[in-house]
């Protein structure tokens, strides 16, 4: 009799991804913003993460703007360090990504969240969205990068920014 493979979702599922946003400073061109701490799928090899948060906007930000989450991921391993693309490094640190080409031709896209008033420190969520599926499969190291075109810095206290990510991971059954 053949095993069902079924999802399963460890005791230790939810995590915090290290990423600094308090006070992020806004950018028209959407290319500066701040790289997450790469996470590091090589231990538990998970099949998937999923990834979500919330975002709390500064005070009196501008309407029609956005918020934009984007993912990267090593693209090749040499001697068993992670090479990530242009100018990231697996760091929770300010970027500022060359140009918009780049961007498009080497992130995905987790989510792009419409600020659509100007009340100050409201708090954007957006939904689990699958790392495996960005890029066709689960990548052993990867990370997130945050900009957004609001007018004015994030808002400044570090707790009302949230992301985080489930773990999960094949079981048979």
């Amino acid at each position: 009799m053949a095993a069902d493979i079924r999802t399963q979702y460890p005791s230790t599922s939810t995590t915090a991804l290290t990423i600094s946003l308090a006070s992020l400073a806004t950018d028209a061109s959407l290319l500066t913003g701040r790289e997450s701490t790469a996470v590091d799928n090589t231990t538990f090899e998970d099949i998937d993460h999923l990834v979500s948060g919330v975002i709390t906007v500064g005070t009196t930000p501008t309407a029609n703007t956005l918020i934009q989450v984007w993912a990267y991921a090593y693209r090749t391993i040499t001697t068993g360090t992670p090479t990530y693309p242009d100018v990231f490094d697996g760091t929770d640190s300010a970027e500022t990504i060359t140009n918009s080409g780049v961007k498009g031709a080497l992130l995905r896209l987790v989510a792009s969240i419409d600020v659509i008033a100007t009340t100050s420190n409201v708090g954007y969520e957006f939904p689990p969205t699958s790392i495996a599926r960005l890029f066709d499969q689960m990548p052993q190291f990867w990370g997130l990068f945050v900009t957004h075109n609001t007018g004015v810095n994030l808002n400044s206290t570090a707790g009302n920014h949230v992301i985080h990510y489930n773990r999960i991971q094949a079981q048979t059954v």
